[in-house]
């Protein structure tokens, strides 16, 4: 128990510490400290279970945050770190994907590359000035993937298009890209910034490009910090919506982006 453990540490920390690191209220340690533990001990119970049931009905591939949804479907509102922590407690591991790891980047296609836009413009003053795109692999219970696209917005650091497919053929950044235009209807001029992905040279997409007067702009080969703002966006994506754990098929993870990007993100 939480308030055992709470009781034995009391010689060596003080107690606000413990439960404020626990995510127990003072309140209700001293309650059971003073013989109140019944009621106490039953809620914790119920809380233990009801995550519980939703870890295992949703085999293993929900973390906290999609756990914590649940459960607020269900009228119950569970802080985040709680519920981390007795998944923890449990020792309940989400599935682990494979340790291979796809390749997203493709630049051996040996096409001059467009020079990197974004050094001469500096930090962006508005929105639609210029847009960062980049494809990031998601893992399925099956030891496949899906892959996602996306499109976004410097200045307001905002997801203003995306797609999520099986494959990472050239259709998959032209649906996102088309996606944000469709929203945004940017200006002439504005800055389309990427790695130096095959799929950014295809003939289709430099239509769309023209379509819109953008201005191409590519990273240099071999230089992530140069497209930090996609990587940071992929590495908050999935350590808030994956947690380690894995989609079922593409429909879920499809549902999922949708719930996280268009309701959480923006």
């Amino acid at each position: 128990m939480i308030y055992q453990f709470i009781q034995q540490e009391e010689p060596n920390f003080p107690i606000r510490l413990l439960c404020n690191t626990l995510e127990v209220s003072k309140s209700s340690y001293y309650a059971y400290r003073s013989g109140q533990t019944f009621q106490v001990s039953q809620n914790d119970q119920q809380m233990t279970t009801h995550i519980q049931e939703i870890f295992w009905e949703n085999r293993r591939r929900y973390g906290s945050r999609r756990v914590q949804k649940a459960l607020l479907e269900e009228g119950i509102a569970l802080g985040r770190h709680r519920i981390r922590r007795l998944i923890e407690q449990h020792n309940w591991q989400a599935i682990q994907p494979r340790s291979f790891v796809p390749r997203t980047t493709d630049s051996s296609h040996g096409l001059r590359p467009c020079p990197n836009l974004l050094l001469e413009l500096g930090i962006p003053v508005r929105p639609d000035q210029a847009w960062v795109g980049d494809i990031t692999y998601l893992p399925l219970t099956g030891g496949d993937w899906v892959y996602l696209a996306s499109w976004l917005d410097l200045f307001s650091r905002r997801i203003v298009g995306w797609c999520v497919d099986l494959t990472m053929e050239e259709s998959l950044i032209i649906r996102a890209f088309d996606q944000a235009t469709a929203l945004r209807r940017p200006k002439s001029g504005l800055i389309v910034h990427s790695d130096q992905g095959g799929q950014y040279f295809g003939k289709v997409f430099q239509k769309w490009l023209d379509k819109w007067a953008c201005r191409q702009s590519m990273a240099e080969k071999d230089n992530p910090y140069q497209n930090a703002h996609a990587e940071s966006l992929w590495s908050r994506l999935k350590a808030e919506l994956l947690e380690d754990g894995c989609f079922d098929n593409l429909q879920d993870a499809h549902d999922e982006l949708f719930n996280y990007i268009e309701g959480y993100v923006l």
